[in-house]
């Protein structure tokens, strides 16, 4: 296929499968409690593990891709996904759920750094915010679907049967991908030097950091929102669905934000998106405005992610993208790693939840 938005439409689908397969843990958390009289912390720390790989694995993970190649790349990213999945579908020893867990991790993070970078490669200096936002949008676009199907698949058949999904949906994925196909010159500027010089070095760095603290801050919205609201009377159900409404309205605001950097000014529609999601949710903390805040939050709160994941491509060339791309990832998963930590920490010795974020 030499179409580049039916490349994009298979990267899609193919990164759809990580977001459903870290879902599945939160999806069938009782049955697991159950089956193996495991406490939330259990859950907790089993969900966690998957990006756990992340910090370590993303930076040689660019040098893997480099080395073998695009597509083999992926395929052994998906086949340690499969094999994950398949290991806690057999088994009943809560260390190998764990096991399993890592393994379906180390192979998302490879797929993730991969894909990133073959998607660049057909964008690079062509709609790359618009691409680059209907890209990252794959990821709410696989928990919504895990969402409506996992439980029902665990309550009828088990939480096995859920994991078995999520392997066979990778193994999908391993089909979907032999039908990629590098953009023309690709290889030629792949055989070049992959040093990154130190300007693009740095530059990549503050774009992986950006990449990094956006995510954070959208995920303390999911973190502390509903508890932000418990502690104001909201029931536990409403103030989930409240703050669901970010979510969904973002799946909107993530590709029109690149469609509008594509045809404006990225950096501006970025800083400017950024600074009004502060000031609502500094306003949130101190309103009982709730839901027109939220809605407020999700139109504007997702313009940014296009713009910042082609920060990266924009000092890239062909022959660094690999490497490259796994020093974005690097920067992004320690950001997540730390940032969720350092809000609790905040939290507890506010004595409540945390009520504003810089960034999303």
């Amino acid at each position: 296929m030499r179409n580049r938005w039916g490349i994009l439409a298979i990267l899609f689908v193919v990164r759809l499968t990580i977001a459903f397969q870290f879902q599945s843990v939160a999806a069938v958390a009782p049955l697991l409690q159950q089956s193996f009289g495991v406490g939330l912390a259990d859950i907790g720390i089993l969900i966690g593990l998957y990006f756990t790989p992340g910090v370590v694995l993303a930076l040689p993970g660019g040098a893997i891709g480099r080395t073998l190649g695009d597509k083999p790349t992926t395929i052994v990213a998906l086949l340690l996904m499969t094999a994950g999945s398949l290991v806690m579908a057999m088994t009943d020893i809560w260390g190998w759920q764990m096991a399993g867990r890592l393994t379906s991790g180390a192979g998302g993070v490879l797929l993730t750094v991969q894909l990133t970078k073959m998607g660049t490669d057909w964008f690079a200096g062509k709609e790359i915010a618009t691409a680059m936002a209907i890209f990252v949008n794959s990821w709410p676009a696989g928990v919504a679907i895990s969402l409506l199907v996992l439980p029902a698949i665990g309550t009828a058949y088990g939480a096995g049967a859920v994991f078995l999904s999520a392997g066979a949906l990778t193994a999908i994925g391993i089909g979907l991908i032999l039908f990629y196909q590098p953009p023309p010159g690709a290889t030629a500027g792949a055989a070049g030097s992959g040093r990154l010089d130190p300007v693009a070095l740095l530059a990549v760095i503050v774009a992986g950091a950006i990449w990094g603290l956006y995510n954070v801050g959208f995920a303390m919205i999911f973190s502390f929102g509903p508890s932000l609201l418990v502690e104001r009377g909201w029931s536990i159900a409403a103030a989930g669905s409240a703050i669901s409404v970010v979510m969904w309205l973002s799946v909107i605001s993530v590709p029109s934000g690149g469609y509008l950097a594509d045809r404006g000014k990225p950096l501006v529609l970025t800083i400017a998106a950024s600074l009004a999601v502060a000031g609502l949710l500094a306003w949130l903390s101190r309103s009982d405005a709730v839901i027109t805040i939220l809605v407020l939050i999700g139109l504007v709160g997702g313009f940014p992610a296009g713009p910042i994941m082609s920060l990266a491509s924009r000092v890239l060339v062909p022959e660094t993208r690999a490497i490259g791309m796994g020093v974005f990832y690097t920067l992004f998963y320690a950001a997540m790693m730390a940032g969720p930590a350092v809000a609790g920490r905040l939290a507890k010795s506010a004595g409540t939840a945390p009520r504003s974020t810089s960034a999303r």
